[in-house]
């Protein structure tokens, strides 16, 4: 499942080697959507993309693509666990709006007046 999210960075940690042939590296996005409880949600990226949140900084806004994963784990006592992730697969910068470079919305277009002859137009039995 492919999500997009947008936010402000709120921290980058440093890349984990978890196994010789396995890397990640987690951030974080403040996601605020009620002003009084902003929301903190994790992501993580792995193997080559570990470095796609480098060139960005903390308290920028930024747009996330992320998959939603989820798995299911048997301890060695039997217990079963789940586990979710949110991993990114793209960052971007959001793009500021500049004040006064927002177009309009389109109008729909009137035919013009020309385009129709109506003395042409034959006569038809509709009573208005």
């Amino acid at each position: 499942m492919n999500f997009s999210v947008k936010g402000k960075l709120h921290k980058k940690s440093d890349t984990q080697q978890i196994k010789e042939t396995f890397r990640k590296r987690e951030f974080v996005i403040e996601y605020v959507d009620n002003p009084m409880y902003p929301q903190y949600i994790p992501f993580q990226l792995i193997q080559d993309k570990v470095d796609m949140i480098e060139p960005f900084q903390e308290g920028q806004e930024i747009q996330v693509e992320f998959n939603l994963r989820g798995r299911e784990w048997t301890s060695p006592q039997g217990e079963v666990k789940y586990f979710m992730s949110l991993d990114a697969w793209r960052v971007q910068p959001v793009a500021a709006e500049v004040p006064g470079t927002q177009t309009a919305p389109a109008q729909p277009m009137a035919p013009p007046t020309d385009a129709i002859d109506v003395s042409s137009a034959e006569e038809d039995d509709l009573p208005f």
